[in-house]
């Protein structure tokens, strides 16, 4: 038996990875080393976690320019998630994957979640995103 949510698709794609839920909103820039793929910032409360192959669930982000160009510099170095599941749309992230898609780099399918879906997803479980923004996992 499995258990899937249907999510609103807004990059497509094909993914699975284990869930890593952030426990706090984050801004890439400055808070993701698109180098290593590790949370950087001293102060969050997942520091030090890689986002490398994961499938992240990002409740919130803290809005920040230079995130696309971060998202761009983590898929160019292919230490990207293998998919985000977003709480809310930010249009600068998507940014960062729309425009590494147009340069030729390999992407990640992004997929928005209500907060009561985002809350169901079991942290560290694996889970595979479908072409149609399904999440699903067994259950």
């Amino acid at each position: 038996m499995e258990r899937a949510l249907q999510g609103r698709l807004l990059l497509s794609g094909e993914a699975a990875g284990p869930v890593l839920k952030l426990a706090a909103p984050i801004s890439f820039w400055g808070g993701v080393d698109p180098e290593t793929g590790k949370i950087s910032d001293p102060r969050h409360p997942n520091h030090g976690m890689c986002i490398e192959g994961s499938v992240l669930v990002v409740p919130l982000t803290v809005g920040s320019s230079s995130s696309s160009a971060v998202m761009l510099e983590l898929l160019r170095n292919g230490k990207t998630p293998a998919a985000l599941l977003l709480g809310n749309t930010d249009a600068i992230l998507l940014l960062g994957v729309i425009v590494a898609r147009e340069l030729g780099y390999p992407t990640v399918p992004v997929v928005q979640l209500t907060s009561t879906q985002l809350a169901a997803v079991p942290d560290g479980v694996e889970v595979r995103i479908t072409s149609d923004g399904r999440v699903v996992w067994p259950g």
